[in-house]
Parts: structure tokens; C-alpha cells; sequence
């Protein structure tokens, strides 16, 4: 007779979809209020993109948030990030500090799922960007 010991398995878990990681970063109750506040603030992320930029981008992200990259009209003018903050509080309807939760939130989450895509973002927005995305900026010395 042979005994067996049975081993573990080692289960690796899969990678979170965008919606997933910032429900988990926002700490948002339900996937559904996480994948509304994703959309809204990559809808307004887009619009302060330039157009030739917008492609190659979206085909770096994840497929769920890939088509605001595309369709977002292009905004009249460049925000600064607190403008941007500012902005999406007003589309949403809610406090700017809400706001600012909701887009670093989502602007964390997208950092941490890809290095790449955030740098190329962050090279296409005006300075001040970076702490949205839960990185330091460095300013230049003068």
C-alpha cells in the first residue's frame, strides 16, 4: 500500500480588470459604482489627450477602457490637475474632495496595472498630473 500526501496547489491568482483594482482602491462597495466612476473619469482624462495620441494609448489598456480613449471631443483647452479635479466634481455632481478620490482612484489603479501607459499619459498632460497617478514629481531646479 501507498500513501499519498496530498500537496497544496498553488493557485495564482488572475489579474484584476481596471474596474476590479479601482473597486479595490477606492474601496467602492459595488463593481458597478467602481466601472461608473472608472468611465467618467477616463471619458474626461480623454479629452485633455491629443488625438494622435489617443490610439496608441488605448491599445495599451485594458479593453474596458480603451473606448473613451477614442470618442471623448477634445477638451477646449488644457486643465491643470486641480482644474481636471475640479471638472469631473462638476460632471459627477459631487464635492471636489469626492472628486479627487474617484480620479485617483482610478488614475492609481491604472498606474499600478501599467508603468508604461501611465508615463505616456503623464508625457501628454500638463505638469501636476502625477500625483493623480500616485507618483512624485519632480520639479525642475531653477
Amino acid at each position: 500500500m501507498t500513501l499519498t500526501t496530498p500537496h497544496p496547489r498553488t493557485t495564482i491568482p488572475a489579474p484584476l480588470s481596471l474596474t476590479d483594482a479601482v473597486r479595490e482602491v477606492g474601496q467602492y462597495g459595488t463593481r458597478t459604482e467602481a466601472a461608473t466612476v472608472t468611465r467618467t473619469v477616463l471619458t474626461s482624462l480623454a479629452a485633455h489627450l491629443p488625438p494622435e495620441h489617443r490610439a496608441p494609448l488605448s491599445a495599451a489598456l485594458p479593453p474596458e477602457t480603451a473606448h473613451p480613449l477614442l470618442t471623448a471631443p477634445p477638451a477646449p483647452h488644457p486643465l491643470t490637475a486641480r482644474e481636471f479635479v475640479d471638472s469631473v466634481a462638476a460632471g459627477m455632481e459631487v464635492p471636489s474632495a469626492t472628486a479627487r478620490l474617484h480620479v485617483t482612484s482610478v488614475l492609481t489603479a491604472l498606474s499600478c496595472q501599467s508603468d508604461v501607459v501611465t508615463t505616456l499619459l503623464l508625457a501628454c498632460l500638463p505638469p501636476g498630473y502625477a500625483l493623480l497617478f500616485g507618483r512624485a514629481e519632480l520639479a525642475a531646479a531653477g
